[in-house]
């Protein structure tokens, strides 16, 4: 199933995608797509619908963040060797936990805004893993079992805070509008082999990122094994997986998102996303 809440910010109502590409609304089944749907008698209850008698949705509707009531932004860094070697350091040999603000979660074509006084803030294209089921010291072999899906992810960066204000990453990552999910959340039973999705970023029509989820450091399986270890995930969770090569900082010179960009990503079988950048404002 691909799984989406549509509408207003705010007011995002439940829907599913159906076999021809249209939204059909969930809203008479459940009242939203959040933890309560995404573990196993959820997911039941959901796969028993027949889309075809559900309402369609007209238009071309706002899609929100897929998951409502997340509880955590967990963020895995320098998860794949080439943008690990673009960023100048070594390769982890645990992955790198880091968090994103819940407050930067956002539908996938919202605009992207620019933190106050930024000059340094960047793109990074990412697979986002949604958790169906607690998870809790997890068995690496068994950790496939614990997911709902996965969605795309931009974990939109600010270099500056990120890097030259301190050593935690967490200021430079959870900015408001820094974290665009979606357009869908694709249920786990829909992706054959996770490790083998193609994935791309451009920037104002221009190829930036390339890349495949098969040259990951530390696959979906371990990072979700992994951060159970430190943190119990709870169902609607968020784990973004990292990024492969082609950011903003990685370049010669280094560029980085201004005014009226316009960022555009995908995964394969994920679907896509679209963002315009604009300036700060409370």
């Amino acid at each position: 199933m691909k799984l989406v809440r549509y509408g207003n910010p705010g007011k995002e109502k439940p829907g599913l995608v159906d076999a021809d590409g249209r939204i059909r609304d969930l809203s008479g089944v459940v009242p939203d797509i959040g933890p309560a749907q995404l573990g196993a008698a959820g997911m039941a209850k959901l796969r028993k619908v027949n889309p075809a008698k559900l309402p369609l949705v007209r238009g071309t509707p706002r899609f929100g963040c897929p998951v409502n009531g997340v509880g955590k932004f967990v963020a895995i860094g320098l998860n794949y060797a080439d943008h690990a070697a673009e960023s100048g350091v070594p390769i982890p040999k645990e992955p790198v936990v880091f968090m994103k603000a819940t407050s930067c979660l956002q539908g996938p074509n919202d605009p992207v805004m620019l933190p106050k006084g930024s000059v340094k803030t960047d793109w990074e294209v990412e697979l986002a893993i949604i958790i169906g089921t607690e998870a809790r010291y997890v068995a690496q072999s068994k950790a496939l079992g614990y997911v709902a899906g996965f969605a795309v992810c931009n974990d939109v960066s600010e270099r500056e805070y990120q890097l030259e204000r301190g050593p935690q990453w967490d200021k430079g990552k959870g900015c408001d509008t820094f974290g665009p999910v979606g357009p869908w959340l694709v249920t786990a039973d829909e992706i054959a082999n996770v490790q083998r999705l193609a994935m791309w970023l451009d920037v104002n029509g221009e190829r930036r990122q390339t890349g495949n989820t098969k040259t990951m450091i530390f696959n979906v399986a371990k990072l979700v094994s992994y951060v159970s270890q430190f943190m119990t995930l709870k169902p609607g969770d968020i784990i973004t997986t990292g990024t492969p090569p082609g950011v903003g900082l990685g370049m010669k010179p280094p560029q980085f998102l201004k005014k009226g960009d316009v960022m555009t990503l995908g995964i394969e079988g994920l679907g896509e996303q679209r963002q315009v950048v604009v300036p700060f404002k409370l």
